[in-house]
């Protein structure tokens, strides 16, 4: 069975020619942001890389290349609803925005730089400093991120 050298089973559509992939920190920028998120994020970008591509992580320079920032971390009412006769949070959401550039240096057609968002809702019982104070709960939100950008960077859907 022979093809066009491009395709794998992992929905990836990398360039045999492309090897390496680089991850700079994705600083968080935005001023609610948890302390967390800034390491959290990069390292998980970096373990989804390593866990869907043969790709070798290195640390600059690689032939793919990404670098970003979070830009938006915000946690407010998501579905108001009436209780007795007094308008309340029914849930909470939780968005964030982070800003990626992308840099495929054998292939400048395939670069791009953009805001992907995801969001997650929680109990109107749960605040903004109890998910703050839960990895997990943030985890969910980036990892449907993270998940977006490998889509957008090697899978080209």
């Amino acid at each position: 069975m022979s093809g066009c050298g491009i395709y794998s089973f992992n929905g990836t559509n990398i360039d045999p020619t492309i090897r390496t992939v680089s991850i700079g920190t994705i600083q968080n920028n935005a001023p609610n942001g948890p302390a967390f998120l800034t390491q959290r994020f990069t390292e998980d970008l970096k373990d989804y890389f390593q866990r869907n591509t043969n790709l070798k992580l290195v640390p600059r320079d690689g032939d793919l290349q990404f670098d970003g920032n979070v830009v938006a971390y915000d946690f407010a009412p998501a579905s108001i609803q009436k209780v007795d006769g007094i308008d309340q949070a029914g849930s909470n959401r939780l968005t964030i925005q982070v800003k990626i550039r992308f840099t495929n240096t054998k292939d400048d057609k395939q670069s791009f730089e953009q805001i992907f968002q995801n969001f997650d809702d929680y109990g109107a019982g749960r605040n903004i400093a109890t998910i703050n104070s839960d990895p997990n709960a943030v985890r969910t939100t980036t990892n449907k991120i993270i998940t977006d950008i490998f889509n957008k960077s090697v899978a080209n859907w």
